[in-house]
């Protein structure tokens, strides 16, 4: 049975949690603290872990990084306010697999949660064993004039030999893109092998890396194959890279040079053949200089660097990937909403997406979900896409067209009046002052 922990120190929205997650067969903890979480962590294995941002004691980051050193294979789900949305998307950067907006949609939560056990399910499919191609049916060729730069570096060193350096912001698919190099490669008949250098616990590392031999510390219940061995004729994806330990790049580095490992424990020297591809969302020239990086380190890895351009610099690509995660979320839950509502296409446009590819997955396929209709409207999607400074759509520029603003935005707001206005930039009174002059009919309960 899959084992559930909620943390919030809200105790009956923990028991109404409870209670739906109970009936749809679940087995579901829950503590009312962050030092109480802690402690049951460290007792008992969960396969997911749904928290609340804000509680006292420790910030929603801190607890986050406890989660991932005590159980590295929880998937962690967040829960928030939308005041507390752009905070929620740093937590996804820094570990969580995806937040759900207060107040809960029922159906969401479910969903949610059948795709953290999925990608779970896929972790442990395609960790140190994973299946010789990997997985790249996530990666979408723009057209934009950077993504056409981006692919043109893709088909150039994917068939070397080189090492590469894939740079760019969190969400923006610099492991897809490994991934890809890794099939164009000549040896994309073997293993692609990913590591997330920053989710492993710092006195993991060489374990991970190199293998250990029975006994060889507390734990080594049996000998382990270190992630250089699993992938030998293949693709090691460093991801994260700046964040390994200064000890653990000095072995990196004379393992790159000789080519061979020894696992923790043991007398025994492994041949490995392996390309290094690693990633990072890091100033790594800034860490040099720190004195966090090792230069020479920096040089073996980066013998060839590709940037990955944020959305925000892909603007011509923005509705195409919209369209194409829309598909994905069709087929994924089932349903068949055919596209975006005329003003969302401004919204997206206008918005800066600091999630990146990542954040505009999760909008869409959480958007589709809630579609009533054929089209993904504003109501649909979370107000800061449209409330925030980057955007104006509800700004009101002309006479002419005024009442057009004004009805969107009442639209988009429910006929939540205060919040219209906001959406508007404009006090409430002379909202109710152009409602009246513009004779705009609002439903019989809104109008009060």
């Amino acid at each position: 049975m899959i084992n559930i922990l909620i943390i919030d120190d809200d105790v009956t929205f923990c028991l109404m949690l409870q209670t739906l997650l109970e009936k749809n067969k679940y087995r579901v903890t829950t503590v009312f603290s962050p030092i109480e979480a802690k402690r049951i962590i460290q007792e008992k294995e969960f396969d997911i872990v749904m928290t609340d941002l804000r509680m006292p004691d420790m910030s929603g980051m801190d607890l986050i990084r406890l989660i991932k050193n005590q159980a590295p294979a929880s998937q962690i789900i967040m829960m928030t306010g939308y005041a507390d949305i752009a905070t929620a998307i740093e937590s996804i950067k820094k570990g969580a697999f995806n937040y759900i907006p207060k107040p809960l949609n029922p159906d969401e939560v479910l969903n949610v949660i059948k795709e953290a056990l999925q990608a779970s399910k896929n972790e442990t499919a395609t960790s140190v064993n994973e299946s010789k191609r990997g997985k790249t049916s996530d990666y979408k060729e723009g057209v934009s004039r950077p993504s056409r730069k981006l692919n043109q570096h893709i088909e150039l060193v994917a068939p070397t030999p080189m090492s590469v350096l894939i740079t760019g912001e969190s969400g923006t698919g610099k492991e897809y893109v490994a991934r890809l190099i890794h099939n164009k490669s000549k040896r994309s008949d073997k293993p692609f092998v990913a590591i997330d250098c920053g989710a492993i616990p710092k006195e993991l590392v060489a374990s991970e890396f190199f293998g250990h031999v029975k006994g060889s510390f507390t734990g080594a219940i049996g000998d382990k194959v270190g992630s250089f061995e699993a992938a030998s004729g293949g693709t090691l994806f460093l991801d994260e890279v700046g964040n390994l330990p200064y000890n653990t790049q000095i072995q990196l580095l004379r393992v790159l040079q000789e080519r061979k490992v020894k696992p923790v424990g043991s007398n025994k020297d492994v041949i490995v053949d392996v390309r290094i591809i690693a990633a990072t969302n890091e100033n790594l020239t800034g860490a040099q200089e720190s004195g966090d990086f090792r230069e020479d380190l920096y040089h073996r890895l980066n013998e060839f660097q590709i940037n990955v351009p944020p959305l925000r610099e892909r603007k011509q690509d923005i509705m195409l990937f919209a369209h194409y995660f829309l598909e994905q979320a069709n087929h994924y839950l089932e349903k068949a909403v055919e596209g975006f509502d005329k003003s969302m296409e401004e919204v997206f446009m206008n918005y800066g997406w600091p999630g990146n590819l990542r954040e505009m997955k999760n909008i869409v396929k959480r958007a589709t979900l809630l579609a009533h209709g054929k089209q993904i409207t504003l109501k649909e999607i979370p107000d800061e896409l449209y409330i925030g400074p980057e955007s104006d759509q509800f700004a009101l520029y002309r006479k002419e067209n005024e009442h057009q603003v004004i009805r969107r935005a009442l639209e988009a707001a429910n006929y939540n009046k205060s919040q219209a206005a906001r959406l508007l930039k404009v006090d409430r009174k002379t909202l109710y002052n152009k409602i009246k002059a513009y004779q705009i009919e609002l439903p019989e309960k809104d109008k009060t």
